[in-house]
């Protein structure tokens, strides 16, 4: 850190102590260059410092660091008396975490302890969280998530997102400007009705946003305090909930209708007006009938992104990609029937067929007829068309009606089973040992969430496919054996996608989310399955790697965003000037000030920290032109 300081002072920037927050870069205002700095990079100027100290820095989550506060620490920012004498390192504080963690027989009690954690000591909830990422992913993500969204308001301790319900109509821009931070880049936003596969959980649905923005910081590196969860309370139809006294939301049932879109229109409109136009709105666990409507409504003056709809279906393409290495064939050379027709199977539909679109130059529409979806009603066709819901009609084509998911197998005899039905245990012994019986390896995906809504287990469909299926689940489960083989299943998680594409929405300055944009992540996430994963069976690389993973995403998606136009006001002169200063916060907390040349990089000019404290990745743009290098840290400062 000295040394770093030293370099700074080395460019004439003088040493100041400031202790007013009026030295960093707030939204809204505009820099030197006449740009509106809502949501760019908001650096902090090297050379300011603010100092917290005392009993209000150990209160202080983003800074506090427990006995890791060295001795020079303690007494600099009078901690004196306020620890006890031992000092320890970050190391030891992260062994001692964990084995409590493991002594605890139910993954909510797990839960309860991350989230005990990230509210005491922010550094470490992160370090914990990447050094175990297998072991914690399902603990702060789905599935446990879930159980912690249902009883939310019996576990609730301290706030971690802003609340906006029906009684703030009219006053929502003030609502926003009660949240401490005003430097936002990422808002991950649910109005409750459809948590998971557990329905309307209304209020309590928070645990989804906060859940997915610690991936945003942990995964994609995101720094926290840029990111903002949301939850809309506009009720609940929950009779559950309503008549629960620990129920934390309003009691009253869910608006709908004009009421309910108006209530959003606010939202929107103060979320640009506040934070500005390059804040990524992520929607989140919104039903059906409104998830399509806000993101159609939005998609062309917001930059709006959907996991359920957009993210799901990048993470399955990227694994469909991969699997045809196993089994062979293009994309277009398969056939496809899903089972389930709402946000994630209609997504996933979509993204597949403009990528077959692509590789083919075949318009989308004659792509679609390739695949087939089966909803509550039996196989969509174009006899029902006139009753379906919007989103469903591309997906109707000629062909008689078949009422069960066994007899469209049999019917369609798709190469690709697909379920995102959240309805568990449907892939009966029967589905599978269909498909298995005109496929020498089926491609079979249980994507429904949670663990218990999956349409099959890992061994079932090893089991009943004797041991040929391609498989994947969207929930973890454990290695199976079959005829003395090991089958590893691959879990087809959204968190491959969202966060490193988040890092390159919003480090690259996109306005606007373009489907080209989600294709590239799909393509990286594709390239980083080895040959070993291959002989493993698995069709996603391992989540060990999963920060490299999302820098190779975040690089690709950047570049595109690049080649697309998707930049809005930003220039690509800006864009240099914006990255020759970055502050990154290594893992270890302490600060490092890293000053990146100004000139123009060539596509093979790489800035390299030591790799122990920081991943580095560079966007080629094309030829005749480079996207500057930007460094991803454990904890960046973007």
């Amino acid at each position: 850190m000295e040394s770093t300081m030293k370099e700074i002072r080395g460019v004439g920037a003088p040493c100041v102590l400031d202790m007013d927050d009026a030295a960093t870069v707030g939204g809204g205002v505009e820099d030197t260059y006449g740009e509106d700095r809502a949501t760019e990079e908001q650096f902090v100027t090297p050379w300011t410092v603010s100092v917290a100290s005392g009993y209000n820095l150990l209160r202080d989550p983003r800074y506090n660091k427990g006995l890791a506060f060295t001795e020079k620490e303690r007494e600099t920012h009078y901690l004196r008396g306020l620890l006890p004498p031992a000092v320890t390192s970050q190391e030891l504080q992260e062994r001692k975490i964990m084995h409590n963690i493991r002594q605890y027989q139910l993954p909510l009690q797990r839960y309860m302890a991350m989230m005990d954690l990230q509210e005491r000591n922010e550094r470490l909830f992160y370090k914990l969280l990447i050094d175990n990422v297998e072991e914690l992913l399902p603990i702060v993500y789905t599935p446990t998530v879930g159980e912690a969204c249902q009883k939310y308001g019996s576990i609730y301790s301290r706030p971690q997102g802003l609340y906006i319900s029906l009684k703030e109509k009219g006053k929502i821009l003030e609502v926003l400007k009660n949240w401490p931070e005003r430097s936002i880049q990422v808002i991950v936003v649910t109005d409750g009705e459809r948590i998971l596969g557990l329905g309307d959980l209304g209020c309590q649905g928070m645990g989804i946003p906060v859940g997915k923005l610690s991936l945003y910081t942990a995964l994609g590196g995101v720094r926290p305090s840029a990111c903002l969860p949301i939850t809309l309370d506009v009720g609940t139809n929950n009779e559950e909930l309503l008549n629960d006294e620990f129920y934390i939301g309003l009691r009253q049932k869910r608006a709908t209708g004009q009421e309910y879109a108006d209530f959003l229109h606010e939202f929107m409109a103060a979320v640009k007006q506040n934070y500005g136009e390059k804040v990524l709105i992520q929607f989140e666990d919104f039903a059906n009938h409104n998830a399509f409507d806000l993101l159609a409504r939005y998609g062309t003056t917001h930059l709006v992104f959907n996991d359920d709809i957009q993210g799901t279906a990048s993470v399955v393409l990227a694994g469909l990609v991969a699997a045809l290495k196993l089994v062979g064939g293009t994309l277009a050379e398969h056939t496809y029937l899903f089972l389930g027709a709402g946000e994630a199977g209609t997504g996933i539909a979509e993204l597949i067929a403009l990528e077959m679109s692509r590789q083919t130059k075949t318009p989308i529409d004659e792509c679609r007829k390739k695949i087939w979806l089966v909803d509550s009603k039996g196989l969509i066709v174009s006899a029902r068309k006139e009753s379906l819901q919007h989103f469903k009609k591309p997906w109707a084509h000629e062909h008689e009606h078949v009422r069960n998911l066994l007899d469209a197998v049999n019917a369609i005899k798709p190469t690709v089973l697909i379920g995102t039905s959240g309805k568990g245990q449907t892939f009966t012994q029967e589905v599978v040992e269909a498909i298995s019986s005109f496929n020498e390896m089926p491609i079979i995906l249980a994507l429904s969430n949670p663990t218990s809504q999956a349409e099959c287990t890992a061994e079932q469909a090893y089991t009943w496919s004797k041991g040929r299926a391609v498989f994947a689940t969207g929930s973890p489960f454990d290695p199976v054996e079959y005829n003395g083989k090991i089958h590893v299943p691959g879990q087809a998680n959204n968190a491959y996608i969202f966060p490193g594409f988040g890092l390159g929405v919003v480090m690259s300055g996109a306005i606007r989310v373009h489907d080209d944009m989600l294709l590239a992540a799909s393509e990286a996430l594709a390239q980083q399955v080895t040959q070993e994963n291959f002989d493993k069976g698995l069709i996603y690389p391992p989540f060990s790697n999963i920060r490299k993973i999302s820098a190779h995403i975040a690089a690709n998606v950047a570049a595109k965003v690049w080649r697309v136009g998707a930049l809005g006001r930003r220039t690509w002169s800006s864009m240099q000037r914006a990255a020759c200063t970055a502050r990154f916060t290594a893992i270890t907390g302490e600060s490092a000030f890293i000053r990146l040349c100004t000139e123009t990089v060539c596509p093979t000019t790489c800035f390299k920290i030591p790799e122990e404290h920081h991943l580095w990745l560079s966007c080629a743009t094309g030829v005749g032109s480079s996207f500057v290098s930007y460094l991803l840290p454990v904890l960046p400062i973007l």
